[in-house]
């Protein structure tokens, strides 16, 4: 099975785009993929403690079902410039998130097998 890594660039104020993201995640992982789960922009405020559990989508998957899914099966990471620019710093973030930049996003994505999607 291939390695997945996704790129969820949309926040609560795209709910739908979002979601996608997360549930794709979970589907993959369910289906023995390997997951990276990238927060950038607005999404990085869902790896913030409460951030996911206060998500709301008619007919989805809570989203923090699914982060901690990702949190336990795959990885999650924040984008740094993201982060930075949000205040955030790992100890903002809920355990086993991690904060990272654009030189291991590049690393994972060029990686033999690996299928990047971005939402």
């Amino acid at each position: 099975m291939r390695s997945l890594v996704i790129k969820c660039t949309a926040g609560a104020d795209e709910p739908e785009r979002a979601n996608q993201a997360f549930t794709v995640a979970g589907a993959a992982l369910a289906a023995g993929a390997s997951v990276s789960l990238w927060l950038t922009g607005e999404a990085a405020w869902f790896a913030v403690p409460g951030r996911a559990e206060d998500f709301e989508l008619d007919l989805a998957t809570p989203l923090a079902e699914l982060r901690d899914l990702v949190l336990a099966e795959g990885t999650l990471t924040v984008c740094s410039q993201c982060a930075a620019r949000r205040g955030l710093v790992a100890g903002d973030l809920v355990e086993g998130a991690s904060i990272s930049g654009a030189a291991l996003f590049t690393e994972q994505v060029l990686a033999e097998g690996v299928q990047a999607l971005v939402y």
